[in-house]
């Protein structure tokens, strides 16, 4: 097979979607199962990427620029004839998309949808994205040969609201890299007292700031609590400013008197011990197509707590503590007893390290491969 990697997803700041086409990229690479591996970025080929450089100039610029709905609108427009014209000549070559959407292409294409979040609840994104996608998927799920979701419930909601055939969507559940393990204090001391923060005394989430994420029901759980724990345990969220968040960030900056800590984005080489320190890891979502950074704390050796909603039960099956997403009694009593509760902490932590062994990103690339070679064959 002949194979073009679509890798736009990978800048900085590293998001989920990210992630997933920088390992998908380093697990292609040299592949025995592929004669030929390119990657295309921004209507362009380029070199195979092996980490996420800082963002060019313009690059940024566009990033932002397209955010405004008519510029967005003006993007939309022109880029697909533009990714066509570049892609003229490849019709002997699968193209894979990692997110969601596909160019123009002449031979087989196999897209990754990770959720439908636009789909199902708009409000949560700003109205250029809903609108990209709102046009983009229809013209994507035409192109497609194959489509590709996280998770079962991903792959089942596209299958429902798409009408898409069942045996041309395949659910490859993400990985986690092996830098994710515990750790002992002194293997965190190069990276927590830089953040201010003792291995084993707090409680983390790791989320962009926005309104998908209910960043706000765990901050309102976490004040509920003890002074007594507040003190013990500070509330950490690490994350970049994402969209819609300017009252969020003005509660963090309310709440810091009250043990409440906002460490911004955190860079990648740092994140495997700020997950291992953590007493608690914490993830209130209300949607998720997988929910890659609770997959983390898992292999972290980090007791999880998680929204009962979407893809996060299937990925943390019975090794977390599922709570209603909006319930913040339910919160308040689940961090308590995820500080409190060693015989549960003991099990739960047990559990989540042997799930989250079988859940790797060589793993996630042979099950892409096997969509690839159904695709190739179609």
């Amino acid at each position: 097979m002949k194979v073009i990697l679509g890798v736009d997803a990978i800048r900085y700041p590293l998001t989920g979607i990210g992630r997933y086409a920088l390992e998908l990229a380093r697990g292609l690479r040299d592949n025995p199962r592929i004669s030929d591996c390119r990657y295309f970025s921004m209507g362009r080929f380029v070199p195979a990427p092996i980490t996420a450089p800082p963002p060019a100039r313009a690059a940024s610029v566009l990033s932002r620029l397209v955010q405004w709905r008519p510029a967005a609108a003006v993007h939309r427009t022109l880029t697909p004839a533009l990714y066509g014209w570049r892609l003229r000549g490849t019709d002997d070559c699968l193209f894979h998309s990692p997110s969601f959407l596909l160019p123009p292409v002449g031979g087989p294409a196999v897209a990754t949808v990770h959720d439908l979040s636009t789909f199902r609840y708009p409000q949560f994104h700003p109205a250029a994205r809903v609108a990209r996608l709102d046009k983009g998927l229809p013209q994507t799920l035409a192109r497609a040969t194959h489509l590709i979701t996280d998770s079962e419930f991903t792959r089942q909601e596209v299958i429902d609201t798409f009408g898409w055939r069942a045996d041309k969507v395949s659910a490859v559940p993400l990985g986690v890299s092996m830098q994710f393990a515990p750790r002992q204090p002194h293997h965190t001391r190069a990276v927590l007292p830089s953040l201010g923060l003792v291995h084993g005394s707090y409680i983390l989430c790791v989320s962009t700031l926005e309104p998908r994420k209910n960043i706000g029901t765990l901050l309102d759980a976490y004040l509920a609590l003890p002074e007594m724990l507040r003190r013990r345990f500070p509330l950490v969220i690490a994350g970049a400013p994402g969209w819609h968040s300017d009252a969020l960030h003005e509660r963090l900056r309310g709440a810091a008197a009250r043990g409440v800590r906002y460490v911004q984005y955190v860079p990648e080489p740092n994140l495997p011990a700020l997950y291992a320190g953590a007493a608690v890891f914490a993830l209130a979502s209300l949607y998720e197509g997988y929910g890659l950074p609770v997959l983390e704390a898992m292999a972290s050796g980090v007791p999880v707590l998680a929204s009962n909603a979407s893809s996060l039960p299937e990925v943390t099956g019975p090794d977390a503590l599922l709570l209603p997403p909006l319930d913040i009694d339910a919160w308040r009593y689940g961090i308590e007893r995820a500080l409190e509760d060693h015989a549960w902490r003991q099990r739960c932590i047990a559990g989540g390290i042997l799930r989250a062994r079988q859940a790797t990103w060589e793993r996630c690339v042979a099950g892409t491969l096997d969509v690839y070679q159904k695709a190739w064959a179609h």
